[in-house]
């Protein structure tokens, strides 16, 4: 059964995830490259709170900075190392309190884990850019190495890309850290090999045989020899070119067909290259911020099972919605969920946790968009002032003269104790203002008074479907996880269009956030 986990990662790998029982792990965690190097160094200038989605590139040392240094230095659970412990207190002096300092404890927590989590025969690859590798190198080094594993590459992605600058060589490369838990590893090196050049197998392979290309080699290594004799043997070029650190695969841009929209997307012939080394058919990877689900996506392609986790709502159903359309409704059924709100206690448990931390605000408002139009809702990102709305959907009708054309529908997500009437008005001025249809109000608690309220705004009829539908509706979570959904055909999914094959057969998934 594979797993995907919505919540914090460290929660979840403390809690769920048993210890040596991971057969290779993939993390790309997100880090403010964009940021100015110095100020990140020297902890100059003001630092940014992530507020919306907590994939944004953000950092500041907080009271969850303190707490995870608290944890790295009094060895909890018993993960750390004294050299980890060690290289936390000298850089402390160094980089000061700031949001480097941040990062790396964070980092370093969930290292500590990931180590924990793995088989002794495991691999562990950390995505990363210069900006921070030569740190993580070092976290890397004083969890894994100092236990028996083993550094074994540091992997450049090299990729091209438009944003160019006139004060420095054009960065154009990402880092790739691959460590192992110890020296009996996975590592498919057949799987990965590439293939020689035209030119290579024309002029260098230049010999042929029922087996096909072959050149002649001398037994102790050396190049051709002009004469077959007894110290030569055959090379064939079907074993192809030995994988090597340095990595030119594309970005994923504009117009590929693999692009969703999400900001940190990486292609699948990065994954693939990663999860076909390391790992057999049927070994477990994990991805524990899987972000719109490459890894998983992949893992699922090649026969693996898989374990993803995201602290962001949004991303949970992105990956469901690209599980789908990738392999089919069915592959649905071989997922289990955590972490989602499965009675009206846990969603009130939910509302409140996020009510504590920043990075997690908006996320009760995904939760509840999400779930009731079943992942086919837009998220309003705005930050700050929002127009009024948390979301909304395009959804069909037809005009006067019966051509079909798309509408608007508003959604807003109220999750306090007393949520007043004048909610009601806020929305339907929203929908007035916006040209839409309908507008549906999410609530936590049920409001009787909000329902009456809503009746006062008469009915939309939908001349697709030959339906009447209130102009304004009342919905509150109960009703979700009882199994009520969005009553109405969306033209557009949650996704930025792209196509998936399977089977020799193409699905497509909408426009979306």
């Amino acid at each position: 059964m594979n797993r995907l986990f919505y919540g914090d990662n460290l929660e979840v790998l403390r809690r769920d995830i048993p210890s040596e029982s991971v057969d290779l792990v993939y993390i790309d965690p997100p880090f403010n490259s964009k940021r100015n190097y110095n100020q990140l160094y020297t902890n100059v200038g003001k630092e940014d709170k992530a507020q919306a989605q907590a994939f944004v590139d953000t950092w500041e040392w907080d009271d969850r900075a303190n707490k995870g240094l608290d944890e790295i230095r009094g060895n909890y659970n018993s993960v750390f190392t004294r050299q980890s412990i060690g290289l936390i207190n000298g850089l402390e002096p160094v980089l000061g309190r700031g949001s480097l300092l941040a990062y790396l404890v964070s980092i370093t927590l969930r290292i500590a884990e990931i180590h924990r989590i793995l088989k002794l025969s495991g691999s562990f690859y950390l995505h990363c850019d210069p900006t921070a590798s030569h740190y993580l190198k070092l976290v890397c080094d004083s969890i894994f190495c100092s236990r028996g594993g083993d550094f074994q590459n540091e992997i450049s992605w090299c990729y091209k890309e438009r944003e160019l600058s006139k004060k420095r060589w054009n960065r154009k490369h990402d880092i790739i850290l691959f460590y192992t838990k110890s020296d009996n590893y996975t590592f498919n090196y057949k799987d990965v090999m590439g293939d020689y050049s035209d030119y290579t197998l024309k002029h260098k392979f230049k010999y042929k045989d029922e087996k096909g290309h072959y050149r002649l080699r001398y037994k102790d290594g050396r190049n051709d020899p002009k004469v077959e004799g007894p110290d030569t043997y055959r090379q064939y070029a079907d074993i192809g070119v030995l994988a090597r650190d340095w990595w030119d695969i594309s970005i994923i841009n504009q117009a590929s067909k693999e692009r969703l929209g999400y900001p940190t997307q990486k292609p699948e012939a990065l994954l693939e290259k990663i999860i076909k080394a390391s790992s057999n058919e049927g070994d477990v990877i994990l991805d524990c911020y899987c972000g719109c689900g490459t890894s998983v996506a992949v893992a699922q392609k090649f026969n693996r099972q898989w374990i993803g986790v995201d602290i962001t709502y949004q991303s949970i159903s992105l990956i469901l919605r690209r599980l789908e359309f990738s392999f089919g409704k069915e592959v649905l059924d071989g997922i289990k969920i955590g972490g989602i709100p499965k009675d009206f206690e846990s969603a009130v448990d939910l509302a409140e946790k996020h009510k504590k931390d920043d990075r997690l605000r908006k996320e009760i408002e995904k939760w509840a968009i999400l779930t009731y139009t079943k992942n086919k809702a837009m998220i309003n990102e705005k930050k700050g002032g929002d127009g009024g709305f948390d979301g909304m959907a395009y959804v069909l009708d037809k005009d006067e003269g019966g051509k079909e054309i798309y509408k608007q529908v508003f959604f807003s997500v109220k999750s306090g104790l007393d949520v007043g009437v004048d909610r009601v008005r806020e929305l339907f001025g929203v929908v007035e203002r916006e040209g839409g249809v309908r507008g549906i109000l999410l609530t936590l608690y049920r409001f009787e008074k909000l329902v009456k309220e809503s009746k006062k705004y008469g009915r939309y009829k939908n001349k697709f479907l030959d339906m009447d539908f209130g102009k304004i509706d009342v919905i509150c979570v109960e009703d979700i996880l009882d199994g009520l959904v969005f009553d109405m055909p969306t033209s557009l999914d949650a996704l930025k269009k792209a196509e998936f094959k399977q089977k020799g057969k193409q699905g497509e998934l909408g426009e979306g956030g």
